[in-house]
């Protein structure tokens, strides 16, 4: 993590100061260091460069670390569904294996690979209006950071994707978030190999309680981040806290009369951000002005399934088909 966010940061259990003490720096960044709070006693260590400031009392599912894991593990005990899904030609595999297999490469450190290998997948796993929606959102965000300056926080970051797009874009400085250290670790590694970590900090805590000051973040991003963190309401009031600029989330929505999906929905307790009219609700009710821009709907399908690895899916939603409404939130 860069220097530079020392200033910003506090302890995210009582909102105290911290006490930084520094290990290992390398440049303007801080590869290894202890953070203490003076009133709580709290520490929180850098390792690796990533920043972890998870507190212990809030229950978590790192979907990330057990997907990536599982497979890696299950490969090593079965050599033989390994060969199945690295030594055959590419357009053999089912679209979800070829991710798998995309997964496994970036394990080995063959990112560039890797990048490839996903590409092909998503074509067989999203609609082309399912894609073409999503990099109209992407797109927009980066023109719209284009006309600011200053870090970027980029909330619930998984793969980076958006960040990956604005740093090679707009050559800012951006804060990479995540709940799972593992998937920082791996956002580190990808980055890395692409020449684009210089610009990247990376910070690992739970969006309900975050480590900011209030008011430290003067732009926060996201990439459908938020339908995917529980209890939204304590969620949207701490991002309240710490904003003291403008948010902008890439958001979809599902239709109101799409009863296919919609017990799938309820019973993930998930239906508070995945319709428009109650995210909009929510947002008002903790102090924020919402305009909803680049709206764009289109055709979304269920991801098919892996052969190989059968029957395993990369997203849960949609379990049938339906119109998204994809968007830009622009919070102030």
């Amino acid at each position: 993590m860069h220097t530079y966010l020392v200033e910003m940061l506090e302890c995210p259990a009582c909102h105290d100061k911290l006490e930084w003490t520094i290990v290992e720096r390398s440049g303007n960044r801080i590869e290894a260091a202890e953070a203490h709070c003076s009133a709580c006693d709290a520490v929180y260590p850098v390792r690796d460069g990533i920043g972890l400031f998870l507190t212990p009392e809030l229950p978590r599912n790192d979907m990330w670390e057990a997907v990536d894991s599982g497979v890696i593990k299950h490969l090593r005990e079965h050599p033989e569904i390994e060969r199945k899904l690295m030594k055959v030609p590419l357009d053999t595999l089912a679209p979800a294996d070829q991710f798998f297999r995309a997964l496994v490469l970036e394990e080995r450190g063959k990112y560039h690979e890797a990048q490839i290998v996903e590409d092909s997948a998503n074509k067989g796993l999203y609609t082309p209006e399912y894609t073409n929606c999503w990099n109209s959102q992407l797109n927009y965000v980066v023109e719209w950071l284009s006309g600011t300056d200053g870090p970027i926080v980029d909330l619930a970051s998984g793969r980076c994707y958006l960040v990956e797009k604005v740093v090679s874009k707009l050559k800012r400085p951006v804060i990479a978030t995540d709940f799972s250290p593992g998937v920082l670790r791996r956002d580190r590694r990808w980055l890395e190999s692409f020449g684009l970590y210089d610009h990247v900090s990376l910070l690992a805590f739970d969006a309900r309680r975050t480590p900011f000051k209030d008011g430290a973040v003067e732009t926060l991003t996201t990439n459908l981040g938020l339908p995917n963190i529980e209890e939204p309401g304590s969620l949207l009031k701490e991002l309240r806290r710490i904003v003291a600029g403008k948010f902008l989330a890439i958001s979809h929505f599902f239709p109101e009369e799409d009863e296919s999906n919609a017990e799938v929905i309820r019973e993930a307790k998930l239906e508070t951000l995945l319709y428009q009219r109650s995210a909009l609700e929510q947002f008002a009710e903790v102090g924020w002005d919402v305009e909803v821009k680049n709206v764009c709907v289109g055709v979304a399908r269920p991801t098919p399934p892996g052969v190989v690895l059968e029957g395993a899916r990369i997203d849960g939603l949609p379990v049938a088909d339906t119109n998204l409404e994809w968007c830009v939130l622009l919070l102030l």
